[in-house]
C-alpha cells in the first residue's frame, strides 16, 4: 500500500556524511558482462536499488534454468517462461538483447508504465543482427516473446543516437558474444554520450577490446578476461545533495567513495553545482561539499548527456527563482513517467511554469511563492520525489505521494534524510 512522508526541516544548515549506495547504471551493466563471462567476471559492492536487485534476481534465475536445461539447440513450446521486471527499464532494455543469447523461449514484460516505454528500435537492431522477437501485445512495445540462440545473419547495425543511449549500451553489452562481432553505426547526435563510454570503458575492464571511429563502434567477437568490477556509488544520487546544499544557507557534507575521474556522466553534477556556490573537493575517500555564497549568473544548462540531473537542477532553479533555460530534454518524455509534464504539475504548485518551445525550455519564476505546505505528486518516478524533497528547506511541510517510489534507485533516501534532520523523529 502506497504511503507519503512529510518532510520540515528546522533551520537552513545540513551537515552530515551520506554513504551513498552503488551506482545502478554501473551495476546493471556489471551484473550483464557477469552473466555474458561465463563466471569469469565477479561484481562487488552490487547495488541495493531495486532496479539492480530486480536485474540480479532475473540472471540468478536465468543461470540456474539454462543450467537444468539439456544443451541442444531445440526450443519446445513449454519451455516460455514470462520474466517479469516491473518498472526496471535499464532491465528491460539491456535483457532484450541478452536473451536473444540464450537458449530458451520466454515472453519479457514489465509495468503498465513499462509497456508504454518504447522498444522498438533496439528490437528491430536486434531483428537485422538475426533475433527472433515479436510482439505481445502492441507493436513497438513491450511485452515481447524472444527466441534465443540467435543465428547473427550480419555484423552491421544503424541505430539512432538521440533516443536512449541504454538502446546501443544493450548490443554494446552482448557484441563480443555475437559470432561475427558487432559494427554498430550511430545514427545523428549521441544523447547520454558518457553512459555509452562508461560501458565501453566497463566492457574494457573485462577484456573486451572496441574500436570507436567517428559515429561508427566496432567489438570483435572475443572472449572476457576473469576480473573483478567494484561498482562506485551512485552520482546520480548524489546529485539530490548537491541540490540540498544549494538550496541550504549553510551546507558541509561529506559522500565517501566517489571519486572525481568517474565513469558515471552524472558525476558532472559538480560542475554544474558550481555555477550555485557548491564547491566539490576530493579528499579522505571521497568527495566534500560546501556552500559558498556567489551571485547567480543567468545560464542556459545543455542536459543532453545527463537527462537524469535534469528534475534535480530544473527544481534547484525554480527555488531559487532563477529563470534558467535548459536543452537535451528530448528523451525525457519516455521515462518512468513524461517527465516533462511532470515538472510542469509540480511547478506550478510554487507558481513556477517550465515553459516549452520546440526543444528548449525556460523558467518563468514571476509568480513564485513560498506556501505554507506543498504536495508533491511522483507519477510512480522516483526521481521526482528526490528532485523535490530539498523544498523543505525553503517550505515548512512537503508532503511527498508513495514514498516507497525511492527504492528504484536510493531506498535509504528517507532514511539518510532523516539523519540530517529532514525528517522529524516518530513520538
Amino acid at each position: 500500500m502506497k504511503h507519503n512522508i512529510t518532510l520540515t526541516k528546522n533551520g537552513k544548515t545540513v551537515k552530515g556524511t551520506v554513504q551513498l549506495t552503488g551506482s545502478k547504471s554501473e551495476c546493471n551493466r556489471a551484473l550483464i558482462i557477469e552473466a555474458l563471462s561465463g563466471g569469469k567476471v565477479k561484481v562487488e559492492n552490487i547495488s541495493d536499488a531495486a532496479d539492480a536487485v530486480t536485474l540480479a534476481e532475473v540472471l540468478s534465475l536465468e543461470s540456474k534454468v539454462l543450467s537444468q536445461k539439456p544443451n541442444d539447440s531445440g526450443l519446445q513450446t513449454q519451455d516460455l517462461r514470462l520474466i517479469n521486471i516491473g518498472p526496471a527499464g535499464t532491465a528491460m532494455r539491456f535483457l532484450t538483447a541478452f536473451l536473444t543469447l540464450q537458449n530458451e523461449e520466454v515472453i519479457l514484460t514489465g509495468s503498465e508504465r513499462m509497456k508504454q516505454r518504447p522498444i522498438g528500435i533496439l528490437v528491430e537492431a536486434l531483428r537485422e543482427l538475426g533475433a527472433q522477437i515479436e510482439y505481445v501485445e502492441n507493436e513497438g512495445f513491450p511485452p515481447i516473446k524472444l527466441k534465443g540462440s540467435l543465428a547473427q545473419q550480419s555484423n552491421k547495425v544503424s541505430i539512432k543516437g538521440n533516443i536512449s543511449s541504454q538502446y546501443i549500451t544493450a548490443l554494446l553489452l552482448i557484441a563480443a558474444r555475437l559470432p561475427l562481432g558487432l559494427e554498430l553505426h550511430i545514427e545523428g547526435d549521441l544523447t547520454s554520450r558518457p553512459y555509452v563510454e562508461m560501458t565501453l570503458a566497463m566492457l574494457q575492464s573485462a577484456g573486451i577490446q572496441h574500436a570507436w571511429n567517428d559515429n561508427v563502434i566496432a567489438i570483435q567477437n572475443q572472449e572476457f578476461a576473469p576480473t573483478s568490477i567494484y561498482i562506485e556509488p551512485d552520482w546520480s544520487a548524489a546529485s539530490y545533495w548537491y541540490a540540498i546544499a544549494a538550496l541550504a544557507d549553510e551546507a558541509e557534507l561529506f559522500l565517501p567513495g566517489l571519486t572525481q575521474y568517474s565513469l558515471q556522466g552524472d558525476s558532472v553534477i559538480t560542475e554544474i553545482m558550481a555555477n550555485f556556490g557548491i564547491t566539490s573537493q576530493f579528499k579522505d575517500g571521497g568527495v566534500y561539499l560546501q556552500k559558498e555564497a556567489k551571485p547567480l549568473a543567468r545560464k542556459i544548462f545543455d542536459l543532453k548527456e545527463c537527462p537524469d540531473l535534469a528534475q534535480t537542477i530544473i527544481v534547484v532553479c525554480a527555488a531559487l527563482g532563477h529563470e534558467a533555460t535548459f536543452t537535451g530534454l528530448e528523451t525525457l518524455k519516455i521515462k518512468e513517467t513524461d517527465r516533462i509534464k511532470a515538472l510542469q504539475n509540480e511547478l506550478a504548485k510554487i507558481g513556477v511554469k517550465l515553459i516549452e518551445k520546440g526543444q528548449v525550455y525556460k523558467l518563468d519564476c514571476s509568480e513564485k511563492q513560498i506556501p505554507e505546505h506543498v504536495f508533491i505528486n511522483t507519477y510512480d518516478d522516483h526521481r521526482m520525489a528526490m528532485a523535490f524533497a530539498p523544498l523543505a528547506l525553503l517550505i515548512p511541510q512537503v508532503e511527498v505521494e508513495d514514498a516507497d517510489v525511492v527504492e528504484k534507485s536510493y531506498p535509504a533516501f528517507w532514511t539518510d534524510l532523516e539523519k540530517v534532520g529532514f525528517i522529524p523523529p516518530a513520538p
